[in-house]
């Protein structure tokens, strides 16, 4: 059995991650200062003896015994991340520094949850690991893009100075049960309206693309990086099926079988006109394969916003 901490584990990404690792056997220790993330998440493990939630804030040090560190603590939407940008960027840049001085002290390994967003805008497309990306650094976006990038580069620079065992994974857009309905990411929106048969609102001409990865592909990925020796990534995660926003609107008004009306609203800056991984290194290195399909993930996602709305 392995002590795992894992910072945001109250969060959507974070609740399944402790699921996954529970059920596997493991001690998992829930870090989180509920600012985005949820008690109701995780409250279905309190009364296993192998779950321990702690509520903290990970830019304030904290000493606990660890063997593996997944840090998750970061509001990963733009309407929660821009909502402080400052506290962003701390958690992003302080946060990961005093997880990167625990692991360093305990000698544990630590994985970062960075992101696509290292990518920006991109000019190359689908996009591999080996792209330097496309960001803008005074945008309303860049707490959250350039804190990620700077983690990244902490994480780097730890290794190479301290031996710091490090994992970096860049996680594309996920989806699935537990997002929070307030985050204003689009798999949530379309849902939520279109289950209120409200107008379903398409930023720009809906021409954009993304690829969505559901929930339980994501933390397959994760823990086959954390549990793989020879490579430290960074590596893309997530699925690489390529849809526009209009595409997706329409595929949830049919599983919703809503009334819905589609309507077009400005494209907010530096929203990225096309984002798709390159899952060549992940499949190389991890043996990592989505396997679920974005038809059945959305008949998940629905069912649980139905529930809760």
């Amino acid at each position: 059995m392995k002590n795992i901490l894992i910072t945001g584990g109250a969060g959507f990404i974070g609740s399944h991650l402790c699921d996954r690792l529970i059920k596997q056997g493991e001690h998992v220790i829930c870090l989180d200062n509920f600012f985005t993330g949820s008690r109701k998440n995780v409250e279905h493990l309190l009364e296993n003896k192998e779950f321990e939630l702690i509520r903290h804030d990970i830019t304030e040090p904290i000493l606990l015994e660890a063997d593996q560190i997944y840090n998750l603590a970061c509001p990963a939407s733009p309407v929660h991340y821009q909502l402080n940008a400052i506290k962003t960027i701390r958690t992003n840049v302080i946060g990961i520094t005093n997880m990167l001085d625990l692991a360093d002290q305990t000698k544990a390994r630590i994985l970062q949850a960075s992101t696509s967003e290292v990518y920006g805008d991109p000019f190359v497309h689908p996009q591999k690991e080996s792209y330097w990306g496309n960001v803008n650094p005074i945008g309303i976006r860049s707490c959250y893009d350039e804190g990620k990038r700077v983690a990244e580069t902490l994480m780097m620079d730890y290794h190479r100075q301290h031996n710091v065992d490090i994992k970096i994974i860049r996680i594309f857009n996920t989806y699935g049960p537990r997002m929070a309905e307030n985050d204003g990411r689009v798999v949530s929106n379309f849902i939520i309206q279109s289950l209120r048969n409200e107008d379903i609102t398409i930023y720009g001409d809906g021409s954009q693309t993304r690829s969505f990865c559901y929930v339980d592909d994501l933390v397959d990925g994760m823990i086959k990086l954390m549990n793989t020796d020879s490579f430290i990534g960074p590596v893309n995660v997530g699925n690489d099926g390529e849809y526009t926003i209009l595409q997706l609107a329409e595929m949830i008004i049919k599983l919703t079988n809503s009334n819905s009306k589609i309507v077009f609203r400005e494209l907010p800056s530096d929203d990225p006109c096309k984002r798709k991984p390159d899952l060549t290194l992940a499949r190389e290195k991890l043996n990592y394969q989505p396997k679920v399909s974005i038809e059945d993930g959305l008949k998940e996602t629905i069912e649980y916003f139905s529930k809760i709305l």
